[in-house]
């Protein structure tokens, strides 16, 4: 069931996705080569307490910390570890919040000191890839149109996007209706209304796109190793376009 958003609500995840925006500038400076991730996690972690808000991913479903960080050929949900950040490594940050009742969730992939140059392209392919299905988010258009404009671009750049995970629906829950695959076909899925606020997150792989997840149950990898990034806003459908919850103001 997909639960539209009223302008109070809106504007309640807007303040939750700027906490969000926030954290994850403040984090950027801290993705230097010698930090762990898992000092990245207690750092976001702090910054949630100062804040008043809730980590979102923290005990949800039994995962156990409030940043997910996916390093390399890690996808999404990567589990801080003590594992420091290297020269050359892209490292995704997925941070979401629960603030006055409602979620905030975005997520960015930053670059560890110099990335070689494919590294770089894949990272600028799929924010681009982000940006276009941001501008696909009108009252009207289906699902896949939001879809297709993230397959279209990756592919065109020789990318694979992943099709085992999706964005979705955001509000009162974490994880709600509709999904918003990273491909599709043309026609397809639900349309667009006012009042709809959809978590949208292009996952693009360097190789394959199929995926296997480890045995601690969360890490999920591309099976060819190849590197993955990963960007995703919350983005609300209003009658004058898409407005971006987590970009921050």
């Amino acid at each position: 069931m997909i639960e539209l958003k009223t302008s109070r609500e809106i504007s309640i995840m807007w303040e939750a996705n700027q906490i969000v925006a926030e954290a994850l500038e403040q984090l950027k400076l801290k993705c230097v080569v010698g930090t762990t991730t898992l000092e990245l996690n207690e750092f976001a972690e702090q910054l949630a307490r100062k804040t008043k808000v809730e980590c979102a991913f923290k005990g949800y479903r039994g995962y156990s910390h409030g940043l997910c960080t996916s390093l390399n050929e890690v996808i999404v949900h990567g589990i801080p570890s003590s594992r420091a950040l290297e020269e050359g490594d892209i490292l995704s940050l997925d941070f979401g919040v629960l603030h006055k009742g409602y979620y905030g969730d975005a997520a960015v992939t930053i670059p560890i000191g110099e990335v070689n140059r494919k590294a770089q392209h894949l990272m600028k392919t799929t924010e681009e890839c982000l940006s276009m299905a941001i501008d696909q988010m009108l009252p009207g258009h289906r699902i896949s149109e939001v879809s297709l404009a993230i397959q279209q671009h990756a592919e065109s750049h020789g990318f694979s996007v992943i099709r085992d995970f999706v964005g979705h629906g955001i509000g009162r829950q974490l994880h709600e209706d509709p999904q918003v695959p990273n491909y599709g076909v043309r026609g397809s899925g639900v349309r667009l209304k006012k009042g709809m606020v959809l978590a949208v997150e292009p996952m693009v792989s360097e190789g394959d796109w199929r995926v296997e997840v480890l045995p601690d149950g969360w890490t999920a990898v591309t099976r060819d190793r190849s590197r993955a990034a990963h960007f995703e806003h919350s983005v609300a459908i209003t009658e004058n376009g898409p407005f971006v919850l987590s970009r921050l103001a």
